[in-house]
């Protein structure tokens, strides 16, 4: 029968392990990357989103303007707040795929093989 305490993690040692790991220029670089698409894009995604309040705020007569039939302008650019998030999803999915998921992947790896042997 094995001893239960063989395959135990102590506090102190996953500890020691994630310090090294946040050292290590594979999570450095990961970080980077991450911080590379997410700062900008969120930026961009806020800016576009406060934009979009403000015209329906305080552009009320231009938004109300008729494109064709019942929609307006204001109907097109609240369809667009969904649009963007969509090419923000999946714009990033196919960011972290090329970019983040094999750096992700081999530091898994690797705290895995120093946590459990």
């Amino acid at each position: 029968m094995q001893d239960s305490t063989d395959s135990v993690v102590t506090t102190t040692q996953a500890s020691e392990v994630w310090e090294r790991t946040q050292q290590s220029t594979e999570f450095k670089t990961l970080k980077s990357r991450f911080r590379r698409f997410s700062f900008p894009m969120t930026i961009a995604f806020l800016v576009w989103y406060f934009v979009f309040v403000l015209l329906m705020t305080f552009a009320r007569d231009w938004v109300s303007t008729p494109v064709f039939g019942n929609i307006n302008i204001a109907m097109i650019l609240a369809l667009l707040q969904f649009v963007s998030t969509l090419i923000v999803v999946v714009t990033y999915d196919m960011y972290s795929h090329r970019k983040l998921d094999g750096i992700r992947e081999d530091l898994r790896v690797k705290v895995e093989k120093e946590l459990h042997g």
